[in-house]
């Protein structure tokens, strides 16, 4: 790969919610340029958007030598589709990689050994799972590369998922069903969150517009709290919690053996499961 981040030549596969959250990101970071990216893209209307912004996008990889030159190769692949698709994505893909390149995957449940079988041994992969805050640079990126990938390669992708938030890495691949039950997933259980309270706020007999503005801003600006406090989240719970308080009538009923914390075991648990069936099916 080329030495520096500025320079690689990256082709991003799938450009969704995520994939354009990460290129914006790439773009407004300076981490990338327009004229590094071949963007691979089914959307006539994305790509039409990201030819308005100066970057290279086709339908398919048959395309990107007319695009390109058919002397192109990708330092970086960013794989950005759903996980149900891999199979049909990839395997043009090997022909636009450069020897010694690398493939980012966050398909979500994709192994690394299955993404590697697509691409041969000359190809590095690392898995990353991001969440969907990444699109305004709030994210939580976990990564896993295995013991033959280059402290450089690790740097490099490291880099690129650091404009779009926090970056953690593991050592085990088998944690990564677990990562993306939490963070990956994660998000829209927040955002179930706001709508259960929206809902019971209207029960309560506040106005719908006034139910929706109190959940909502009260969800963000605990989460903030949670963000730039040094106290753990049991601390700030009790912190609001006065004895024989309000407060505390509602967490006796979400505290309760059956409450919030065995439904969300339970959600998280059906999460991952899903991500190892994913694996499975690959």
């Amino acid at each position: 790969m080329t030495d520096s981040p500025q320079r690689q030549r990256v082709l991003l596969l799938g450009c969704g919610k995520m994939g354009r959250a990460m290129l914006e990101g790439w773009l407004k970071g300076g981490i990338l340029a327009a004229e590094d990216l071949l963007v691979i893209e089914p959307s006539a209307d994305v790509r039409a958007q990201l030819a308005g912004q100066g970057i290279i996008a086709v339908a398919s990889a048959r395309d990107a030598a007319a695009a390109r030159g058919k002397d192109w190769r990708a330092d970086l692949a960013v794989i950005a589709v759903k996980p149900q698709i891999i199979a049909e994505a990839l395997p043009p893909l090997p022909p636009l990689m450069a020897d010694g390149g690398c493939v980012l995957s966050i398909a979500a449940g994709i192994r690394a050994d299955t993404l590697a079988g697509y691409f041969g041994s000359g190809i590095h992969v690392v898995r990353a799972m991001p969440n969907t805050p990444a699109a305004i640079g709030r994210g939580m990126i976990v990564l896993f590369a295995g013991p033959s990938v280059p402290p450089s390669l690790r740097s490099q992708c490291e880099a690129l998922m650091r404009v779009s938030g926090r970056v953690a890495w593991i050592g085990d691949e088998n944690l990564m069903d677990a990562v993306t039950a939490v963070s990956g997933s994660g998000p829209a259980y927040v955002f179930l969150m706001i709508e259960a309270l929206t809902e019971a706020a209207v029960d309560a007999g506040l106005p719908e517009d006034l139910a929706a503005l109190l959940a909502r801003t009260t969800v963000c600006g605990a989460g903030e709290l949670a963000w730039r406090s040094d106290e753990d989240a049991a601390t700030l719970r009790r912190n609001v919690t006065s004895p024989g308080g309000t407060t505390a009538a509602a967490l006796e009923v979400l505290m309760a053996p059956d409450g919030l914390a065995a439904l969300m075991k339970r959600a998280v648990a059906a999460a991952a499961a899903r991500s190892r069936e994913l694996a499975g099916g690959n």
